[in-house]
């Protein structure tokens, strides 16, 4: 659907010249002569975007601009006028105005102005809707991080929770798989029913088939009773294998039955059960590899690998590590009582080490050092020895070699922060016109909704 625009003028010739020429860039137009009109129109409509002269008879530009974010704090406003100064320009961007343009205007600088309010809003919409999609995170279950990496995921969230496509979660161990799978299931439209996790790789495949599937009694010895299984139990609900790779593949045979059957089979019975349940698999292993290697079914493969998720290692996100940290630190602190200050050379000594035991290692560390401090002040000394041995140089022999490019990227997302957001600044140290910067920092995906402010603060 095109965005729908309102122009407000009581100048007819301009207000009927802007709307036609933002109708010829394909979007919606209603024009309105007077802010009690726009006002109108904006009620019993829905629009994307709104234009408006700043000086026009009775309520004014600014006054039709609060107006309008009391009623829709999300619609970008652009303010027009023919009387510009520093008071009024100041004056529109405190009232939360997206633009302010001076009259006569350039054609051209109305459709930048406008494709630029467009995409903001289109952009906040959808961060609004992932902070939304997240805040059901649990207080203690909950995924942390703003890393461009995870910034993804969350959109994969966001955009796999609702539908019951099976999911293929894969990253190194303690990179947080049950955590994200948790989060689909609270976010999905199964949040009601439950949610069964299993480890596939802690059970012999005797007891992995009847916890799965449940048995009857005397199927084995031990069975002294009917039993359901958690695709029985989790019924319109989510279960979660987690080392899926571990599986036998007598038991792998079984589970793609699962999947394209939906129904299962009680040790010890004969008598089929319909089962609805979304499956989300988790692996730290390279499935597409035990497939070549004859050691996982091709075809399972195939209906697990539907949208696959894949966690990034702690030492590829290291730009979380603060938040984690602090997540962890107030997480334990809580937990044991304790009010704890953390001395600065502490983050310095996080950052050189490797993790290779991803968020999960941090966890444990930071709830060992809350747990065993007693001077209220957190620092090295609290550390195991190995986090507080670790050298920058060790870490950097570690580190693979990357292509230009993105060492490119990672000394743009640099001088980016050296220049605190400033665009103009960071094109100055780059020696490149901010239209390349920009162009720079759409290839390598390093917009950030503050480098969007900055931006539109900028132009």
């Amino acid at each position: 659907m095109n965005p729908n625009i309102l122009i407000v003028d009581d100048d007819a010739d301009a207000r009927t010249t802007l709307v036609r020429v933002l109708e010829k860039e394909g979007y919606s137009v209603t024009g309105a002569a007077t802010a009690p009109e726009a006002l109108k129109r904006f009620d019993s409509a829905t629009f994307d975007l709104v234009l408006t002269d700043m000086r026009m008879e009775g309520m004014d530009g600014i006054e039709l601009l609060r107006a309008l974010k009391t009623r829709r704090s999300d619609v970008p406003v652009i303010i027009m006028t023919a009387f510009a100064s520093i008071d009024t320009a100041v004056q529109a961007i405190d009232e939360r105005a997206y633009d302010y343009l001076r009259k006569p205007y350039q054609l051209a600088e109305i459709r930048t102005s406008v494709r630029r309010a467009l995409n903001h809003a289109a952009l906040t919409r959808e961060n609004s809707e992932l902070k939304h999609v997240m805040v059901r995170e649990t207080a203690t279950d909950r995924i942390v991080g703003t890393s461009p990496g995870m910034v993804e995921i969350y959109k994969i969230i966001a955009r796999v929770a609702k539908s019951d496509t099976t999911l293929l979660i894969t990253g190194e161990s303690g990179t947080g798989k049950e955590i994200v799978a948790r989060a689909i299931h609270r976010n999905s439209l199964r949040a009601m029913k439950s949610f069964l996790a299993v480890n596939c790789g802690a059970l012999s495949e005797t007891l992995l088939e009847s916890e799965l599937f449940g048995h009857m009694k005397g199927a084995f010895t031990g069975a002294t009773s009917n039993r359901k299984g958690l695709f029985e139990s989790a019924q319109e609900g989510t279960v979660f294998l987690d080392e899926i790779s571990e599986t036998s593949p007598s038991m792998q045979t079984k589970l793609l039955r699962v999947l394209e059957e939906r129904e299962i089979t009680r040790v010890g019975s004969m008598e089929p059960l319909k089962v609805d349940v979304r499956v989300v698999a988790a692996t730290n292993r390279s499935l597409t590899s035990l497939v070549r290697e004859g050691k996982f079914r091709e075809d399972l493969f195939y209906r697990l690998h539907v949208v696959e998720i894949v966690l990034p290692p702690l030492r590829d996100r290291t730009s979380d590590l603060p938040l984690l940290f602090d997540y962890f630190l107030d997480k334990y602190s809580r937990k044991l009582g304790k009010t704890l200050a953390v001395e600065p050379g502490l983050a310095d000594a996080l950052a050189k080490y490797r993790w290779p035991g991803n968020v999960r290692e941090l966890e444990n560390i930071v709830e060992r050092a809350v747990t065993l401090n007693h001077t209220g002040i957190l620092n090295t000394d609290d550390l195991p020895p190995e986090v507080r041995n670790a050298e920058a140089d060790a870490s950097r022999e570690d580190r693979k070699l990357v292509s230009l490019e993105e060492m490119e990227s990672q000394y743009v997302k640099r001088v980016i922060a050296a220049s605190d957001g400033n665009m103009s600044r960071a094109a100055e140290i780059l020696k490149v016109d901010r239209r390349t910067l920009y162009r720079m920092i759409d290839r390598y995906g390093l917009w950030t909704d503050r480098l969007r402010t900055s931006q539109s603060e900028e132009l």
